[in-house]
């Protein structure tokens, strides 16, 4: 597949044609998932269409599918490894202007929502990733191995 216009500026696209590095659980010819650099728990990743498209309402449906498909099968794995009481998926459209499909393991009802986003900046509350850690490369590349079990199912 040709690189994308948008893989020389987009982080996703540079993630999809393999010039950025990453933490990869699965990918193929439609769909690429991977770990999230700044998880609100351990496990979330993210699964995104190799083409650009910024916004999830105009991936193709086939590669809608697919990418359900894929978040389906981490999400039964992430179940297993990581134990959560719920496997949340959000496409909420901020951050990376290219379409990308987030599943965290909820170990608590405000993981998906915004509790573990919020910090107090000039006494005022404010939401974004910006309190959230930077995850260990070594832990998230672990995290994708588990995720990606190797040869447990297929699909």
């Amino acid at each position: 597949m040709p690189p994308s216009p948008a893989a020389g500026r987009c982080v996703f696209c540079r993630i999809a044609s393999g010039a950025e590095a990453a933490s990869i659980i699965h990918g193929d010819e439609a769909v690429v998932a991977f770990m999230d650099h700044r998880p609100v728990r351990p496990g979330q990743c993210m699964v995104i269409p190799r083409a650009h498209v910024d916004h999830f309402t105009d991936v193709d449906e086939p590669t809608a599918l697919r990418m359900m498909q894929v978040a389906r099968r981490i999400g039964r794995r992430m179940r297993r490894v990581f134990r959560p009481l719920r496997v949340g998926m959000v496409v909420h459209g901020f951050g990376v202007a290219h379409a990308h499909l987030i599943l965290v393991p909820q170990h608590a009802t405000d993981d998906i929502t915004s509790a573990r986003l919020a910090s107090i900046r000039d006494g005022r509350v404010v939401f974004g990733i910006a309190s959230l850690p930077f995850a260990d490369a070594a832990e998230l590349d672990e995290h994708a191995r588990l995720l990606a079990g190797a040869g447990d199912e297929t699909g």
